[in-house]
């Protein structure tokens, strides 16, 4: 029989990263995604245990250590910049706030993007990325798909694969509502590239936590810059959803008064052509598969950015769809898609784990908060205390799941 023709939307984290794995495995791979462009930018992620070994296994090391980020951990500082708590990477055996492989959302695509398009090389005729464009109906029967999309075309296919986001339009067309699944977390979060501020640590990541309002600022790979991160207690407002002025306006009420590099960030913040500013969601679909359709990465289960496990979560589930996918070929693509929602569940829940809690907790609402929690930080990562905080984070960690097995795993090696 010949090979199915898969559709993924989304040309994100998941979607690339489903597709690579894909040609590899002689599967004709269309990919839409409808920003004109690949993102740049994002916060940093980390790569350890089940979606480090997803990256070694799809051959994605060497240009992720190319484009590595060597950073030394965190710091917290108050408002005139001086420390009072300091998680070294090596002191948690990566496994705390800063793991031991760390690059940048955008980075790590662009890695993705040119081993998919070696992999499209060597394998021509497989590949179609198609950006610019997204789904806009889908309907299945029993042979296939007709999906027809926003430039107008219609085209058959065998599986549509839905890697588009939070707000993933193919989730809607196939599973129902974004209300039905997603959870509203009470916060928002934001990200955007700065010139790096005079008098940051090098090689630290360093936090301010103020009422309502979490602070970071992350190195770079080029030292001349840095991302800002910001994580927003505040309620749901719909008028903030693609308003970036009033997103804006926000940020700045919110960080008015919060010391440090404050000013720095909030003067950056304007001109910044990857500013990312989102609500705080998490998205649970009981059942990631739905006949030909199948959701993979912040589309079907998203931890949130408080997690930190969304990058690893795309990777893993990228990779296990697409051994399934592979090990069928065109023989019961239904039946392939549901052994991946199967194998990829336990996964998804360690992975949706906020590490300590909540935002609730993260994020103190009040001022007293605020330095009850200074005082907290400052205990708990004093030399005395320490062996019982590598203890929590060994339990809170994420990370100790094996990588799931799809199909027969040779079939998911690089070629």
């Amino acid at each position: 029989m010949s090979a199915p023709h898969v559709l993924i939307s989304g040309g994100g984290i998941a979607g690339i990263a489903t597709a690579l794995q894909l040609v590899r495995g002689g599967i004709r791979t269309t990919v839409v995604e409808r920003a004109p462009e690949p993102r740049p930018g994002g916060q940093a992620v980390d790569l350890r245990g089940a979606s480090r070994e997803a990256a070694e296994r799809m051959g994605l090391m060497p240009g992720i250590d190319a484009h590595r980020l060597h950073e030394k951990g965190m710091v917290y500082v108050d408002g005139h910049g001086r420390p009072y708590g300091r998680m070294p990477v090596a002191l948690f055996d990566g496994r705390g706030a800063v793991a031991d492989v760390e690059i940048a959302r955008g980075d790590l695509n662009r890695v993705l993007l040119d081993a998919l398009a070696a992999a499209a090389a060597e394998a021509p005729g497989l590949l179609s990325l198609r950006y610019g464009d997204r789904i806009e109906a889908l309907a299945q029967d029993d042979a296939g798909l007709e999906v027809r999309f926003g430039s107008g075309g219609a085209e058959r296919f065998d599986a549509v694969l839905g890697a588009d986001g939070v707000h993933s339009a193919t989730r809607r067309l196939a599973f129902g509502p974004e209300e039905r699944f997603a959870t509203r977390l009470g916060g928002y979060a934001a990200f955007f590239t700065m010139p790096t501020p005079a008098g940051i640590e090098d090689g630290w990541f360093s936090m301010r936590i103020v009422p309502r309002a979490m602070l970071g600022i992350r190195p770079d790979r080029d030292p001349a810059t840095a991302k800002a991160m910001l994580t927003l207690r505040v309620g749901h407002d719909a008028a903030l959803r693609g308003d970036r002025a009033a997103q804006e306006a926000l940020i700045r009420r919110l960080l008015a008064d919060a010391g440090w590099q404050a000013p720095a960030v909030l003067a950056a913040m304007g001109d910044a052509a990857d500013f990312y500013f989102d609500e705080l969601a998490r998205v649970d679909v009981p059942d990631v598969a739905n006949g030909r359709v199948a959701l993979v990465g912040d589309a079907g289960y998203c931890g949130t950015p408080l997690s930190g496990m969304g990058t690893a979560m795309a990777l893993v589930g990228a990779y296990v769809l697409a051994g399934e996918l592979v090990d069928a070929h065109a023989e019961d693509v239904p039946a392939a898609l549901a052994r991946y929602a199967r194998r990829i569940e336990p996964f998804i829940a360690d992975g949706k784990k906020i590490p300590f809690g909540s935002l609730e907790r993260a994020v103190p609402r009040t001022s007293t908060g605020a330095a009850l929690g200074r005082l907290t930080t400052r205990i708990m990562l004093s030399r005395p205390l320490r062996p019982l905080m590598q203890r929590a984070f060994a339990e809170n960690a994420t990370d100790a799941l094996p990588l799931p097995v799809a199909g027969s795993d040779a079939a998911l090696a690089t070629a």
